[in-house]
């Protein structure tokens, strides 16, 4: 066997005996040799599990029955006696012999994605290694022996849930870098799946350009269950789940994902501000099964804010407070609106029309989103704040909050006259923002969360804040009065795209 070749049989048995004590005595060996000899039945590998008080002796499939029944008659007086337990076949194995230079990684690749072999052999000195595993999982455990012994490009397979505006791009991204990150980072991306709220579709060697096409044209419907059965079926390695929706429901589905070997990635800041209960369900679920789960874009789409503030807490950085306008949508509101003498209804209007709000605006009016991006980053600080204990100051008046999206738009002008007012009862050189800030002592189990409109000096970082940018400070004890200040494009897909882009390829890295 050349150094980088893989021996791979199919179609074989274990037939394993169990018992007590006739470990190491003299003759086992040879008295399973000579009976199977005698039945015309050929032994592959021979192992012993001291652990296990067991001996496995490796067969054709075809002969296993054969094999199990000659050694209980060779046995027998030993199965009367108790030395020998059982003795029983787990078919459908099959073995993959290998030369690797480090064994021990191999296996954790192997276990990361839930791989376990049921027997292996060693012969140090060769660096040869023999590992028998289920035949549902050979291919698999193939390509990445195969990857880690020959260096060649690590494939991981995407599965993407939604394709709107975010899910579009990215996959379009994907498809455009492949050739580079393969030459670069050796790894060979393949997105296998797509999905949207009704349909989901296939395709084993990876999507090309005219994904879409087949999106349209799939049958099979928008499943979780469908997604593992497929990833199963094809004995696909290396999996990662993408979650582009605004789903409430499909978060749901993380624990199952997780529990099944998929790593996930999600712009969907849903999950990480549902109940702290179901947060730390998750946490651990992950780490119980080694798996990751990103969601840098959760916050300040493409600008590195979630990292930064994991980093600065996992140092042992006291973080005091952070404050910042996390909103796009109301970034560029307000920010227009102060330096205009437009109406706040024709900016709300305008910011509609430039795709920069959500259909019905209301919903980054109510502030919302940005409380719970707020949270999102309390709970980084592993702070137990619900969202129930967010002040929120909604900026749509009551008369306003249950009428249809259509009605709200046609009386938006009914809001002018209120923030007419509150502009030009500001202080001189003061502009408005909305901004989310968390504060209070933040070394007990809750922080003070607030999320409303206020007036600051138009000269100051949050005052100077131009277009639909988003800023962040985060005040620390080091830093004392000098907060760290992130400040960039917090919104838009090809941002946000980028960011799940490159929460996917560290993901893909750690693989």
């Amino acid at each position: 066997m050349n150094a980088n070749e893989i021996k791979f049989l199919k179609n074989r048995s274990i037939i394993k005996f169990e018992g007590e004590d006739f470990l190491g005595e003299i003759g086992i060996d040879g008295r399973i040799f000579k009976a199977l000899t005698l039945a015309r039945i050929s032994v592959g590998v021979i192992s012993q599990q001291a652990i296990e008080n067991g001996i496995s002796i490796l067969v054709q499939e075809s002969d296993s029955e054969k094999a199990v029944n000659c050694l209980i008659d060779e046995f027998e007086a030993e199965r009367k006696s108790g030395k020998v337990s059982q003795i029983y076949s787990i078919n459908n194995v099959s073995v993959l012999g290998f030369v690797a230079e480090d064994f021990n990684k191999v296996l954790a690749e192997l276990a990361r994605n839930n791989v376990f072999p049921l027997l292996l052999n060693q012969i140090a000195a060769e660096k040869r290694v023999n590992i028998v595993v289920t035949s549902s999982q050979d291919e698999k455990a193939k390509n990445i022996i195969e990857s880690e012994i020959s260096k060649k490009p690590k494939t991981v397979h995407l599965a993407i849930i939604g394709h709107g505006n975010v899910g579009k791009t990215l996959i379009e991204q994907v498809l455009q870098s492949s050739e580079e990150i393969r030459r670069r980072k050796k790894i060979d991306l393949k997105v296998v799946a797509v999905a949207n709220s009704r349909k989901i579709a296939f395709n084993k060697k990876g999507f090309d350009n005219n994904w879409n096409d087949e999106v349209l044209t799939a049958e099979s419907p928008s499943s979780v269950n469908e997604l593992i059965r497929f990833s199963k079926e094809n004995q696909l390695e290396n999996l990662i789940v993408v979650d582009n929706t605004a789903s409430k429901d499909f978060v749901h589905n993380y624990h199952t994902l997780a529990e099944n070997g998929f790593d996930l990635v999600s712009s969907n800041k849903i999950f990480n501000t549902l109940p702290i209960e179901e947060y730390r369900k998750l946490r651990y679920t992950l780490n119980k099964n080694n798996r990751r789960y990103l969601y840098e874009t959760n916050v300040g789409a493409g600008l590195p804010l979630i990292d930064t503030i994991k980093l600065l807490h996992l140092s042992g950085e006291n973080i005091t407070r952070i404050k910042g306008v996390f909103s796009g949508t109301l970034s560029y509101v307000f920010n227009n609106f102060s330096l205009r003498d437009d109406k706040f209804s024709t900016i709300i209007n305008e910011a509609l029309e430039k795709g920069y709000t959500e259909p019905d605006p209301r919903e980054d009016l109510s502030g919302n989103d940005v409380a719970r991006k707020l949270l999102i980053l309390a709970r980084e600080l592993d702070l137990i704040n619900e969202f129930d204990d967010i002040n929120i100051q909604n900026l749509v008046p009551e008369s306003l909050l249950s009428v249809s999206k259509s009605e709200f738009l046609t009386r938006l002008n009914e809001l002018d006259e209120e923030y007419q007012k509150i502009k030009q009862n500001q202080e001189s050189g003061h502009v408005l923002r909305y901004v989310g800030d968390l504060h209070g002592d933040l070394q007990k189990d809750k922080g003070e969360l607030d999320v409303k409109l206020v007036s600051v000096p138009a000269t100051s970082a949050l005052g100077q804040l131009k277009g639909s940018d988003s800023i962040f400070e985060i005040y620390t004890e080091s830093y004392g009065e000098n907060p760290i200040v992130i400040m960039g494009a917090g919104a838009g897909a090809k941002v946000t795209a980028r960011g799940v882009f490159g929460d996917i390829l560290r993901v893909s890295e750690t693989k």
